[in-house]
């Protein structure tokens, strides 16, 4: 069984993400072992200088990279990243999974993005809209997406 990990930074804090989020949670449990890591987001200021932002996002990098699995494939979302219909983010993990990789990691940056070091680890670098979503929502749209490829791949009417 393919195992999922979602490594995101910062924590989820409002009860209808939790809540939204826990139900993709156990529906993916019947099509792989998914599992959340969150690591700490580190706060700026308000209004902060490029350099605090850039510190920010190196301390949150050496958390995210460190959690990275071992020949993990990894898949950062990054508003520059190439954007993917439903069926074709089912098509690259299906494809992964015939490749042999039986580890996928997606990755959700801070408010801040992800240090370009994130960015370099991953195979692939996601976007899904030109839009702006807030992170902790967009989480629960990634959990979505991915319970979405697994029906798509299993056949299921779902993604209709």
């Amino acid at each position: 069984m393919l195992a999922v990990k979602l490594i995101c930074a910062g924590k989820l804090r409002e009860k209808f993400y939790i809540e939204a989020f826990r139900e993709y949670e156990k529906r993916l449990a019947a099509f792989c072992r998914f599992e959340t890591v969150e690591v700490p987001e580190v706060k700026t200021l308000e209004d902060p200088s490029e350099a605090e932002v850039v510190g920010a996002l190196e301390k949150e990098a050496r958390a995210i990279l460190e959690k990275i699995p071992q020949g993990a494939y990894v898949i950062a979302l990054c508003v520059e990243g190439t954007k993917f219909s439903s069926e074709e983010l089912a098509k690259l993990v299906a494809e992964r999974a015939l490749a042999g990789d039986s580890r996928l990691c997606f990755i959700i940056g801070s408010s801040n993005g992800l240090h370009p070091s994130v960015k370099q680890r991953a195979e692939v670098r996601l976007s899904v809209s030109d839009m702006t979503f807030p992170h902790h929502l967009f989480r629960v749209m990634l959990a979505e997406q991915i319970y979405r490829v697994f029906t798509i791949n299993a056949g299921r009417k779902y993604h209709k």
